[in-house]
């Protein structure tokens, strides 16, 4: 099992940043192959954010994502982030955190039922 806090949401400015932590733990984790972030806003579907290979750090998002949002992890801290910058509105939403074992490994980022472990998730507000 591997437990999964978010932390650092909260109200942003249009055009603001901010950075989401997650903190990882549990006797399951040193089968962890990815963090990911995900995010769903009032009346959409779970997104798919961003997501960071635990053991290289290689970090894989979405086109539209790309230039703003930032994902990276630190081994030391069992701790994965995503910096979040240029912030709008429409990035208003619920972010999750989500771990990947070796239960799902060479299955796609992109699907939130490939992801084995979810936080608890942490709301992000910007106001324009």
């Amino acid at each position: 099992q591997v437990h999964l806090v978010e932390s650092g949401g909260g109200l942003a400015q249009a055009g603001g940043s901010l950075t989401l932590s997650c903190s990882a733990s549990g006797r399951a984790f040193n089968s962890l192959l990815a963090m990911g972030w995900f995010r769903q806003a009032p009346g959409k579907e779970r997104e798919f954010v961003a997501a960071v290979t635990w053991y290289d750090g290689r970090t894989n998002l979405p086109d539209s994502m790309k230039g703003r949002f930032t994902a990276s992890r630190d081994n030391a801290k069992n701790t994965g982030f995503l910096q979040m910058s240029s912030l709008s509105p429409e990035d208003t939403a619920i972010y999750y955190c989500a771990a990947m074992d070796d239960q799902s490994y060479g299955t796609s980022f992109y699907s939130a039922e490939n992801w084995n472990y979810w936080g608890q998730g942490t709301q992000v507000t910007v106001s324009s």
